[in-house]
């Protein structure tokens, strides 16, 4: 069922924070989803269903725009990216159904949990000098097969998952599985774009035919996100790897368990 919502004025807030996400998701990995269900929630108060399926939809264009800047930039590993979105629809579409059957105060706490783990988590995410350090991952399909397939489809699943239940883009598993395959920084940023891209649009998918989403709140949210991912990928070659490391990444964890405190509270 499609909603049509009043566009209130606190709305218009929404392209600014869409821009916001998608240029620091683009220069990260990732496509930004995480924030902004709890932002359409806490700020804006709408239903949770209803936020998970705009959030996911809100950010195909973060991830459309960053896959493609990323792939001519050459900063993606195709096979790997293609294993993992494969695995992440399954993942995905299972999320998806999984929300649309469990109590709406249960989803939002659990879903408060999950942010917090991820904050408590993505503290203790290694250096670049710590990873990374091959000059290149294995880049034919054949050797990733031999070697990687069971833990890439393992987090892609994880990963698709909690895109489909939460509406976020499953970046942290995403990222985890790179890391552990020691992949050099610029393709750990790049692959995960499309492989949250692919998550974001399998969640929809589901959310489309057995959620609700509103049309008004995708398109404020999505422009903004379009331009900032637009971004992103061009400032991020004039930033040096452990540039993006330290301060912001503590930044990011107290930003995510601060909202996952909220998000549990408010469902009692």
């Amino acid at each position: 069922m499609i909603l049509e919502s009043s566009i209130e004025l606190n709305y218009y807030w929404l392209p600014m924070i869409g821009f916001v996400v998608g240029l620091l998701a683009t220069m990260v990995g990732g496509n930004g989803a995480f924030f902004f269900p709890p932002a359409l929630i806490l700020l804006f108060q709408v239903s949770p269903r209803v936020a998970i399926a705009t959030s996911l939809a809100a950010v195909l264009p973060i991830g459309l725009i960053g896959s493609a800047v990323h792939y001519r930039r050459n900063n993606i590993n195709l096979p790997v990216a293609l294993i993992f979105g494969a695995a992440g629809l399954v993942g995905a579409l299972a999320g998806s159904w999984i929300t649309s059957v469990i109590e709406t105060a249960v989803l939002v706490r659990t879903f408060g949990v999950y942010c917090i783990i991820l904050g408590l988590l993505s503290l203790r995410v290694p250096k670049s000098s710590e990873y990374g350090k091959t000059d290149s991952p294995p880049e034919s399909l054949r050797e990733i097969r031999s070697r990687n397939v069971p833990l890439i489809i393992f987090f892609g699943l994880v990963s698709g998952a909690a895109a489909g239940l939460f509406g976020t883009s499953g970046t942290a598993p995403v990222l985890a599985a790179l890391l552990i395959l020691q992949f050099p920084v610029r393709l750990v940023i790049g692959t995960s774009v499309l492989i949250v891209f692919i998550n974001a649009l399998s969640g929809f998918g589901g959310h489309l035919v057995l959620g609700e989403i509103d049309p008004e709140l995708i398109l404020m949210l999505g422009s903004g996100a379009a331009a900032g991912a637009f971004i992103g990928p061009r400032l991020l070659i004039h930033i040096k790897p452990e540039k993006k490391e330290g301060g912001i990444r503590y930044v990011f964890a107290g930003i995510i368990i601060a909202l996952g405190v909220l998000m549990f509270t408010r469902s009692f």
